[in-house]
């Protein structure tokens, strides 16, 4: 499948379904190229897994991020994002054309981001024995996602927040541990793999609340301070605690542990009033847990 990039938009030019092993190493170049670009917490822990991991997560993490992005789009209208959320969700859920994707988007190709528009590369990425696993996940987010565009994002109670946060991240770690259990047989709770993701989602929410509230957004449930976030964040990074201890496999402990320790070291770090943690840091956490685990 040749593709010809012109005006931030691909044109598939033939769909022949097969590629050359020169393309393959390029579009595997391509997608850490664009996964760099996207993810400051995932692109350094998917580096460091066995090739095999690299390339399924590292494909799966952009599926993911594609949807995200329209979720997030300043400029895109509710109808839109709906629109376009309920849209890609069917079209995973019925296999996935790539020319349908395409004729989907392209109204908006001018201002959606590359990852967004690529979200077909990022599935021919994906090894055939998870890739299904892999768009059922992304359509269940992309449902839950347009169901809470729809809601304007009106987060009223805890039960609300919990909905939330398990299609934005929760469903990550769902994913994730489908795609663990695919390589090596490891089996995890589903209940902690969501807890996983929620806990670093709510660590993101805690981050960017001024932000937010510039935008007219607040995934505070209403009454709850800030602490209160922060309890919520707590709990369930300690589940996050527990999801870790059924993981044997070394690169795939390393690669849970480097986000859940920044996660933490976030948490510590907006506690003493700091926005964020320092690129030192950074790399400090991640020296620290490639060398203990």
């Amino acid at each position: 499948m040749s593709i010809v990039w012109y005006n931030r938009f691909y044109i598939y030019m033939s769909c022949t379904g097969v590629k050359t092993v020169n393309e393959s190493k390029r579009l595997q170049k391509e997608a850490m190229d664009v996964l760099k670009q996207t993810s400051r917490t995932f692109y350094i822990p998917i580096t460091l897994l066995q090739p095999t991991l690299k390339k399924t997560v590292a494909s799966a993490y952009l599926c993911m991020r594609a949807i995200d992005e329209i979720e997030d789009h300043e400029q895109l209208e509710l109808d839109t994002k709906q629109h376009l959320l309920y849209s890609t969700s069917e079209l995973l859920t019925e296999g996935f054309d790539a020319a349908s994707y395409l004729e989907l988007v392209a109204p908006y190709a001018a201002s959606l981001p590359e990852v967004t528009l690529r979200l077909g590369d990022w599935l021919d990425f994906c090894p055939d024995g998870i890739v299904e696993k892999v768009k059922e996940s992304t359509s269940i987010m992309a449902q839950g996602m347009a169901d809470w565009a729809k809601r304007n994002w009106y987060i009223e109670t805890k039960e609300d927040l919990d909905d939330y946060t398990y299609y934005v991240a929760g469903l990550v770690g769902v994913m994730l541990s489908d795609i663990w259990n695919w390589y090596d047989n490891t089996k995890t709770d589903r209940d902690l793999a969501i807890a996983f993701g929620r806990g670093l989602q709510s660590v993101n929410i805690l981050r960017n609340q001024k932000e937010d509230d510039e935008r007219g957004v607040t995934f505070f449930p209403k009454g709850w301070s800030r602490d209160d976030m922060f309890t919520y964040a707590n709990a369930n990074l300690q589940l996050a605690d527990e999801y870790m201890k059924d993981l044997n496999t070394k690169t795939i402990k390393v690669f849970c542990n480097i986000p859940l320790a920044l996660a933490k070291r976030t948490i510590k770090a907006l506690q003493e009033g700091r926005e964020k943690i320092s690129r030192d840091e950074v790399g400090e956490i991640v020296e620290k847990v490639k060398t203990t685990n």
